[in-house]
């Protein structure tokens, strides 16, 4: 999956940047206060996409 199309699913479900840090960004779900990173790379692993959005309590991406 690409980090762009992860980023934009995370924001459409209220999702948003909360700072960036060395080799990744940190995102929040204000509703229930969830935090999980998503790494700059181009291509995220389809199974880290589902984690990540797991992490903060979004639908799967696909």
């Amino acid at each position: 999956m690409r980090r762009r199309n992860l980023i934009r699913h995370l924001i459409r479900n209220g999702c948003y940047l909360l700072r960036e840090g060395g080799k990744h960004s940190v995102y929040t779900n204000p509703e229930g206060q969830l935090i999980s990173t998503v790494p700059r790379h181009n291509e995220i692993n389809d199974f880290l996409a589902r984690k990540i959005c797991r992490d903060l309590n979004v639908s799967d991406p696909h």
